[in-house]
């Protein structure tokens, strides 16, 4: 009789013992899930840093930022009909200094062929202070080499000081760099003189669009000033004149 008691006492604690064990590996899984799901939660929530924007290849001067795949490095001055209009290929292949350095000697020569265009017509046509004050004047062909040296002297002065300021703005001085060279930060034609405020100084494509009218008009004068020239080489008559007769 005892050893029936002590036979079901035996079976009875095997009957709850892998219940204890089995509570105890659930209760171990649970918590390394709990951990493994925490430290997962707090690796999402760690901030991603944005990476900083690249900086661009070439300084970006009054809206205009060099790009090497258009044409004269995307300079203003392509206008309809014609577009992109380099029949002689000047601009081809030229690294950014040098479309610059082009883009300057246009719209220079422009300005002045803007103002030789005036001088044609004032100068032929208008009392000057080079012959007294009245009207009896040649052709503007002939009127330097009739003006004297003193009243030539204030103008070509005004010529070296113009050219000198426009050379220590734009351009490197010979010691400090490859000669013939335009400052990186120099936009071409663009001295600082505008006494009317007519600059876009806040809208890049207003900018553009001024300065192509700009560039448009230079090359007309341009044309201009040489067909004044060459019509009174032909018959020795003033540009009114001619058109008066």
């Amino acid at each position: 009789m005892k050893l029936v008691i002590l036979l079901a006492t035996i079976s009875a604690a095997g009957a709850f013992a892998p219940s204890t064990a089995s509570r105890a590996a659930t209760y171990c899984m649970s918590l390394s899930m709990s951990e493994e799901e925490t430290e997962t939660v707090v690796v999402n929530e760690a901030p991603v840093e944005a990476e900083p924007p690249a900086a661009p290849a070439y300084p970006t001067l009054n809206g205009w930022t060099p790009d090497p795949s258009l044409p004269c490095w995307g300079l203003p001055g392509v206008s309809a009909p014609l577009g992109f209009f380099d029949p002689l290929g000047f601009s081809k292949d030229k690294e950014l200094t040098g479309a610059k350095r082009l883009r300057e000697a246009e719209i220079m020569h422009g300005r002045v062929g803007m103002m030789a265009v005036v001088g044609f017509l004032i100068g032929e046509n208008t009392p000057t202070i080079a012959y007294g004050m009245t009207n009896d004047h040649t052709i503007a062909n002939d009127q330097i080499p009739e003006i004297p040296g003193t009243v030539l002297f204030p103008f070509f002065l005004a010529i070296n000081i113009a050219e000198a300021y426009r050379a220590s703005r734009g351009w490197v001085e010979p010691g400090l760099g490859p000669l013939w060279t335009l400052r990186e930060n120099y936009y071409p034609g663009d001295l600082g003189f505008d006494p009317f405020g007519l600059k876009p100084s806040s809208d890049p494509k207003a900018f553009a669009n001024m300065q192509t009218k700009e560039i448009n008009n230079g090359r007309l004068a341009m044309l201009a000033a040489a067909g004044c020239i060459a019509q009174e080489l032909v018959n020795g008559k003033g540009i009114v004149e001619n058109l008066l007769s």
